[in-house]
């Protein structure tokens, strides 16, 4: 038996105190530390204490049973996600398909093994770790963005534009040996990382309200390498955490451009890594329809006009027909998170960060 002292608190809900306590003493065992509640209602205080991130609950319990418990831990939420398993009769479906849909995560058919009871406590510890590590990237890369107090829900948006896209070309046939559904969470989960290198631009240069000289621009450009510099050290030093390789390609290449103009090692076409293709159009959709401290927002259609004049100069074409294809999804996802109206004024042009941005890329701006 493996003693190892767990950190995951567990709470175990039943209303027969020596059922509970023999559950209590098998989790001792394997070094979980658990709490008991002998009733639903009892539970649910536990549960909003944020101490518990497992409950092992009983099906069959007077007044609030497994299931209304396991519904009224999701309605209520918490402080962070609750894994809940539920303990069912061998034969009871019907319950396991209830809890199923209220909710629970796994369910045990009793009697059980105490080894069967330790791997679905595992797998459950497995995705808390998931869920911690999302919020761990995301605090991260809010602690970069908060420097640029225009940003607003910047990440939130970034991220929901990438799932989109990773969605959509998981259903062509090109994509689907590249994008499966650890491609989808791990974009979503590291594309808020992007911009995390701009901890190292001066708040002169970040913040500055207007157009960067050529000297400002080359220093803002260093972002891209900042990031994927810092975020590729961690991987190697982390090779089991495989979603960190993304990150890394992301932060570095999101500023590459499909002919090769872009920062900050000028790659061109399918040498960048399809992540960066993804976030590239995602953050210059999301930069173009929002307010910065150098321009005001454009309107939706001008945003889509742009990014499809940049289709084979700025953007991987494939990308540009995906975007086309779910632009009023991005509309809507722009809506409900936005920070500022987006400007009406056709006539309004681009305000760009440096002064010598190529004729050639006038209406194609990099979203710096």
């Amino acid at each position: 038996m493996n003693k190892q002292a767990s950190p995951i608190q567990i709470l175990v809900v039943d209303d027969d105190p020596i059922a509970a306590e023999t559950l209590s003493h098998a989790l001792s065992q394997f070094g979980y530390s658990s709490t008991i509640a002998l009733n639903g209602m009892d539970a649910l205080q536990y549960v909003r204490s944020g101490k518990y991130r497992i409950v092992i609950s009983d099906v069959e319990m007077p007044e609030m049973n497994g299931i209304d418990l396991c519904r009224e831990i999701r309605r209520r939420g918490s402080c962070g996600y609750t894994y809940v398993i539920l303990l069912t009769g061998r034969s009871d479906t019907a319950s396991v398909v209830k809890g199923l849909d209220a909710g629970a995560d796994d369910y045990i058919a009793k009697p059980f093994s105490p080894s069967e009871m330790q791997m679905r406590i595992r797998a459950g510890e497995r995705i808390l770790m998931l869920e911690s590590r999302d919020l761990m990237i995301f605090a991260l890369a809010k602690l970069a963005d908060s420097r640029d107090h225009d940003t607003g829900s910047h990440l939130d948006r970034i991220r929901e534009y990438c799932r989109l896209l990773s969605l959509e070309l998981a259903t062509w046939p090109e994509y689907q040996n590249k994008i499966d559904g650890i491609y989808i969470q791990s974009i979503y989960e590291t594309s808020p990382l992007h911009d995390i290198g701009k901890v190292g631009i001066p708040d002169r240069i970040l913040l500055k309200p207007g157009r960067l000289t050529e000297a400002e621009f080359s220093i803002m450009t260093q972002h891209a390498k900042i990031g994927g510099d810092t975020l590729q050290a961690v991987a190697e030093a982390h090779p089991e955490a495989v979603f960190l390789q993304m990150a890394y390609e992301i932060a570095m290449t999101h500023h590459e451009r499909w002919d090769g103009a872009g920062y900050p090692n000028g790659l061109a076409g399918e040498d960048i890594p399809l992540c960066g293709r993804i976030v590239a159009i995602a953050d210059v959709y999301d930069a173009l329809t929002s307010h910065r401290v150098y321009k005001p927002a454009y309107n939706h259609q001008k945003a889509v006009d742009i990014i499809s004049e940049g289709s084979g100069t700025h953007f991987d074409p494939n990308l540009v027909r995906a975007f086309l294809k779910l632009e009023s999804d991005f509309k809507e996802i722009k809506k409900s998170m936005n920070d500022t109206p987006e400007k009406e004024d056709s006539e309004f042009m681009p305000m760009f960060r440096c002064k010598d941005v190529p004729a050639a890329t006038a209406q194609t701006p990099q979203s710096v």
